[in-house]
């Protein structure tokens, strides 16, 4: 802005997209498209058109969540949140309820789109996202429900991608042991006060480093006999070759060192702020553990693609001011 002139004001229209952008949480879309395409890794598979629409599902499900929380918190958001863009009036609940509805009717059309097989995971995927925002998130189960859900959305890549997910089974319950720490630590973000949480979180952070890391998993079959030498998933032996295994070791320490100091620092002082950075520290190694699970299933090109997602989410996170990501 150049020297001696008046700030901007936004107007009704911005204001409204702001208010839209915050509701859907859209720093951390760029979490998502990497579950479709670890999963088309751990199938075997390369990505492809039913790949993409796998992600458009992912994506539509994923801010049907978003705005579902929103609305089923309005009550409690208005105590504790009310900036948030619900109780201060921005967004009308009804117009965040028919979001929710609309994006999940998208989803599972595109799921649809990319065969039986994606159907049939995207169902109990919305069905999950549902049941967690209406009834179980403020339960036991609510952790539990959200990573259920993080490993569906990977498994319905492979799906769609590859037709099946046994092979996808280890890398959904990788991603899904994350989700599941960083949403024990989320249930604090207002009232900080656990220690537990984050402790158990940075132990899961590094035992998942460890196995990205140092475990290599064997290639599903199709990719061991159509590989061809010198092409991602290419091994004799069945397992990553060293390159990729060293691309996971790097992904695995990058998605160590977006994770762990945050929750170290809130286990030593587990206030609101740093329980909240702690939070959004995990979410962001959501994206290196994706990637590194993609490298681990020997697909390393579609590991520095998802990789990349990162610093654009870095990029729009600044331009758009948007510095809080919460998953609550």
């Amino acid at each position: 802005m150049p020297a001696g002139s008046a700030p901007r004001t936004p107007g009704p229209r911005s204001g409204r997209a702001g208010a839209w952008a915050e509701l859907l949480r859209l720093p951390a879309l760029f979490t998502v498209p990497g579950d479709a395409l670890a999963g088309a890794a751990a199938a075997g598979a390369r990505p492809g058109p039913r790949t993409l629409l796998a992600i458009g599902s992912s994506l539509c499900l994923y801010e049907a969540g978003m705005a579902l929380n929103d609305w089923a918190d309005r009550a409690e958001d208005a105590a504790e949140r009310p900036h948030r863009p619900l109780p201060s009036g921005r967004i009308r609940p009804a117009a965040a309820l028919a979001a929710a509805c609309g994006l999940t009717g998208a989803g599972l059309a595109l799921a649809a789109g990319a065969g039986r097989p994606a159907l049939a995971v995207a169902a109990p995927l919305a069905a999950t996202v549902w049941a967690y925002d209406l009834a179980l998130k403020h339960t036991p189960a609510g952790p539990a429900a959200m990573a259920a859900a993080r490993g569906l959305d990977l498994l319905l890549g492979a799906a769609a991608t590859g037709g099946g997910t046994r092979a996808a089974l280890p890398s959904a319950a990788l991603l899904g042991s994350h989700t599941l720490a960083v949403t024990a630590v989320s249930r604090r973000e207002t009232t900080g006060g656990s220690v537990l949480a984050p402790l158990a979180a940075l132990a899961t952070t590094g035992a998942l480093t460890r196995l990205v890391a140092h475990r290599g998993t064997r290639l599903p079959a199709g990719r061991r006999a159509a590989a061809a030498p010198g092409l991602p998933g290419s091994s004799p032996a069945g397992s990553p070759p060293r390159a990729t295994g060293a691309l996971a070791t790097a992904l695995g320490a990058a998605y160590a060192a977006t994770a762990a100091r945050p929750y170290f620092h809130a286990t030593l002082n587990p206030s609101p702020p740093l329980t909240q950075r702690a939070v959004g520290g995990g979410i962001r190694a959501t994206i290196p553990l994706q990637a590194a699970l993609a490298a681990r299933s020997g697909a390393p090109a579609t590991s520095l693609l998802v990789a990349a997602l990162a610093p654009a989410a870095r990029m729009f996170t600044r331009r758009t001011g948007m510095r809080k990501v919460s998953i609550t």
